[in-house]
């Protein structure tokens, strides 16, 4: 029998179950309890920062607590959204850890009773250009992301990739997912009904992913990948489409009390959860659970992260109807155990098998009971990163310079990746990649969703607080670009070691940045994710906290686009531009290191600014809309032109730097000279047309110097590996 050490639990954990228990745990129940109170279960290093963070909006329908969160988007509809990571599990094994985090972030959202419709990647890896392990990693987890998807048929719309030295041994794989639902079809995961069935419906149980997410997202990566394989889960995406369709018709006909998705820490954490929210308790007999392994032991069964498996409570007088639903659609269903009285006001979670109680633990203690930690943060010396080697001359021509930035990994056209996603299955996509900032949705009743995810772990290594809150800006700043306001916002924190006084600085500190941000725009948190000890002997990922976000458009038919359009528009400014180099493209591409200062916002007018491109996209003043983020203003105007497929001559601003940044709150815009010139809260640049960039005074560029710098470089650096064929 392993000891509490070898599972992860510390001495004082240990003591705090016996005071618990009043006794010594027996082996199943303490497996189970070693992933209950794992980091990547039970939150404790990060549960009291998240009480920071505001949830509450006119639109939230489903707040932070259950499978995924929910929006009203007007007609009866909800749309469900959640973000979640897969990222020790994909740096042991990319293909099945990526896969499998499609599929998990998936069942969460039809778990709430919502069909997918949507599905968006934010990835991080090492340095391409210099790494073949990073290059192996992007190249799995990209066939790995498109296999479940492409498979299932749920369209990948969207999303973001970075590379950074700091993610060589710790790859980041976040997978957004979002669905819509009838109102009346949302469902809660609180176990009710004392002598109601439990029936677990999907996959066979086995050895695959036992202390897998729960255990590998909850230490650091110490070497050894290899050893580490068996933890990775094996993902199904035909038969997690069987489930999908089965889940939603027994929720359509009105048979389930409730409904949960099994993931980490499998049967262990789905139950005991349920039983929390419902105030019950639980009994699962294990000699009921299907397995493929006629051998295991209850603990394996009861910890194991088989993939495909969901998790729900049927009154006794449907469980037949239940079954035939489930036989039609060719899905395994067995009854494995009942909801039962607690006993005092306290709910016991008991595994028995063929009987016999062989674990029996107070829920209250697998859920609750786990010690939060208060965070020791420290802010770091200077020299934390690296700096990373020197890609450009500092006397490279500004022609040169754009090139170089165009070309460089974190901006170059990612449709070597993409293209090996289906976007447009399920025929809702009205924007799809590289068409605009946000990926636009048409819904059934007539509106639209814009849908984007963002983050930027330069910038937050740079500075925390105002890094976090830039991710904030930039998305919903992708949304006014497509005219959508922000409904929801979902989060995924990516950090290092929050127990090094440090890492645990620049959670606290993102976290305040994020709730400031949310506070300034006023977009609810409705979900979320963390995913800590993303760590290696080599040192910490850069901190990585990643927002995905969703906004409402009345009419798909005027969604924006990135793209100049028409000849003879005007190009204007709008926004309050303070670009800064410390921490952006430009300053890396000098080999500098993520340090310095952030610009300062001016706040007050931000939520202004991105109203007047909401409506100005909306009205169809504007042809078209872009924000101004990474590489500054002048790669922000040569990607209007590569999208379009038109030049355009502009004069900047005098003392304007054309490479600096500042994220989410600045836009470049086109339309008819007679609707922008003279319009408040812009500044007129230049016009629209010929087949080159010209920025005056600074540098004059062909679109096929354009197009060539900016389309080969990531197809080149990952050679065979991915591309559209």
């Amino acid at each position: 029998m392993a000891t509490h050490t070898e599972l992860g639990l510390s001495d004082h954990e240990y003591a705090l179950i016996l005071a618990g228990l009043g006794r010594e745990p027996g082996p199943v129940e303490l497996a189970m309890l070693s992933l209950m109170w794992s980091e990547h279960c039970a939150y404790k290093h990060s549960r009291r920062l998240l009480g920071r963070l505001p949830t509450d909006g006119p639109h939230v329908l489903v707040g932070p607590g259950e499978n995924a969160g929910a929006v009203d988007v007007g007609g009866g509809l909800a749309v469900a959204f959640k973000v979640e990571s897969h990222n020790h599990p994909s740096a042991v094994e990319p293909f099945q850890g990526a896969a499998t985090g499609v599929g998990g972030i998936l069942r969460d959202v039809f778990a709430l009773g919502a069909r997918p419709i949507a599905l968006l990647d934010s990835l991080r890896f090492g340095e391409i250009a210099d790494s073949a392990r990073s290059r192996y990693l992007l190249e799995r987890a990209v066939a790995g992301i498109g296999h479940y998807g492409n498979s299932i048929g749920v369209p990948t719309v969207g999303g973001e990739i970075y590379f950074e030295a700091e993610y060589e041994q710790n790859c980041l794989i976040n997978v957004m997912a979002v669905g819509l639902a009838p109102h009346e079809r949302l469902t809660s995961s609180a176990a009710v009904g004392v002598s109601n069935s439990l029936v677990l419906l999907g996959a066979l149980t086995g050895r695959d992913g036992i202390g897998g997410a729960s255990v590998l997202a909850s230490a650091e990566l110490s070497g050894g990948e290899d050893a580490k394989r068996p933890t990775v889960q094996i993902g199904d995406p035909f038969a997690e489409k069987k489930l999908l369709e089965c889940c939603l018709e027994l929720l359509d006909l009105g048979l389930l009390a409730s409904l949960q998705d099994l993931g980490a820490a499998g049967l262990t954490s789905a139950a005991s959860e349920m039983a929390a929210k419902g105030g019950v308790g639980i009994d699962i007999d294990v000699a009921s659970v299907p397995l493929r392994e006629t051998d295991m032991e209850p603990f394996e069964i009861m910890v194991s992260e088989s993939q495909e498996r969901m998790l729900c409570v049927v009154e006794p007088a449907r469980v037949a109807a239940v079954l035939e639903v489930c036989e039609r659609w060719e899905v395994l269903a067995t009854p494995i155990g009942q909801v039962t009285e607690p006993a005092g006001g306290v709910g016991a979670f008991r595994v028995l098998r063929h009987g016999r109680v062989v674990g029996e633990l107070p829920v209250s203690l697998l859920v609750d009971d786990c010690p939060r930690y208060d965070l020791a943060p420290e802010a770091p010396p200077r020299g934390l990163y690296p700096a990373p080697a020197r890609r450009l001359d500092p006397s490279a021509s500004a022609g040169e310079t754009l090139l170089a930035l165009l070309a460089c990994a974190n901006l170059a056209s990612r449709a070597p990746v993409f293209t090996q996603y289906d976007p447009v299955v399920g025929s809702r996509t009205v924007r799809r990649p590289a068409e605009g900032d946000s990926a636009v949705l048409v819904l059934d009743n007539g509106a639209a969703i814009a849908v984007a995810i963002d983050g930027n772990g330069r910038r937050v290594a740079v500075n925390p607080r105002a890094g976090a809150a830039e991710a904030v800006y930039e998305c919903a700043a992708n949304l006014a670009c497509a005219g959508a306001e922000p409904l929801g916002l979902t989060n995924c924190l990516n950090f290092g070691n929050p127990e090094k006084p440090h890492v645990a600085w620049q959670l606290a500190e993102a976290v305040d940045g994020l709730a400031g941000a949310c506070e300034t725009l006023g977009v609810p948190v409705v979900g979320g994710n963390v995913s800590l000890y993303n760590e290696s002997p080599d040192g910490p990922i850069l901190p990585t906290p990643v927002v995905g976000m969703v906004g409402l458009l009345p009419d798909p038919e005027r969604a924006g686009r990135t793209g100049f359009l028409q000849a003879g528009d005007v190009i204007a400014l709008a926004g309050r531009f303070h670009p800064s180099r410390d921490g952006s493209e430009i300053a890396k591409l000098h080999g500098l290191a993520p340090e310095g200062e952030l610009p300062t916002k001016d706040l007050g007018g931000l939520a202004a600014t991105h109203a007047l491109i909401r409506d100005g996209v909306r009205s169809g003043v504007f042809h078209s809309a872009h924000d101004i983020a990474e590489g500054g203003i002048a790669t922000a105007l040569a990607e209007c032109v590569l999208a379009g497929g038109v030049g355009a001559e502009v004069t900047l601003p005098d003392g304007l730097d054309p490479f600096g940044e500042d994220l989410g709150t600045a836009f470049i815009v086109s339309g008819p000279a007679a609707q922008l010139s003279g319009r408040d809260g812009l500044a007129v640049l230049g016009t629209v047309g010929r087949e080159r960039l010209v920025i005056a005074g600074l540098l004059e560029l062909d679109l096929s110097e354009l197009t060539a710098a900016h389309v080969g470089s990531l197809a080149v650096a990952l050679g065979e590996g991915v591309g559209p064929g």
